[in-house]
């Protein structure tokens, strides 16, 4: 299993040679790494088995979390992984390779890999029901007045009130999203960088955790 953090820094676009011309694919840029291992969870000790390393450095942190790091540096982010099948049940790994102090960096990738990435999604502040749920649009005709775009009905006889999860307007984005089947087109090992095909969930700077297999 391979995993790191990084950094969304935006999109762009590359040439690929195909059969018959350069084709162009739009491309995502993460900068990711080095990370630190900071904690190893073990299942006899934990209850699962996961790797937790930290990603990128700042001037302060606060004392609980200084002891946690001990000599590893002021780290701003730590996140865990976990090795166990599915996060549940009995560990699909005999043993965890990583040890506390290990760097993890870009290498870890290659061309060709397909990973998943999960970051928070940008933030559209209040929706309506067409563009937060597809809703599609009233009907333009006699007796539509201003409510083209409404929800429409929302009770019933029963139970009386609105069921809970119905499907309403509210606040949309900035959550946790995370986006599957993605191909590692390039991996600039130099620079850190992981160059994804496609678009990867959140704003430019927004911290994302890279899944391979």
């Amino acid at each position: 299993m391979k995993f790191i953090l990084g950094k969304k820094i935006g999109m762009s676009q590359v040439f690929i040679d195909s059969e018959d011309a350069k084709k162009v694919v739009p491309v995502t840029l993460i900068e990711v790494g080095p990370c630190v291992v900071t904690q190893i969870r073990e299942e006899k000790k934990d209850g699962y088995q996961a790797v937790q390393i930290g990603f990128l450095e700042k001037k302060k942190i606060n004392k609980p979390l200084a002891g946690h790091l001990k000599d590893l540096g002021k780290l701003r982010y730590l996140r865990e992984f976990r090795l166990d099948k599915n996060g549940v049940g009995k560990s699909s790994v005999e043993k965890i390779e990583y040890k506390l102090g290990d760097e993890i960096n870009a290498s870890v990738f290659e061309t060709g890999d397909k990973v998943k990435i999960a970051g928070v999604s940008k933030g559209k502040g209040f929706q309506g029901v067409m563009k937060r749920h597809n809703f599609k649009c009233g009907q333009a005709s006699h007796g539509q007045k201003h409510s083209n775009r409404k929800p429409g009905s929302i009770g019933s006889a029963y139970p009386e009130h609105v069921i809970k999860g119905k499907k309403m307007a509210g606040r949309m984005g900035g959550v946790q999203s995370t986006q599957l089947g993605l191909e590692v087109v390039e991996v600039d090992k130099e620079k850190n960088l992981l160059i994804i095909k496609g678009s990867v969930p959140g704003n430019n700077g927004v911290l994302v955790r890279v899944v391979g297999k």
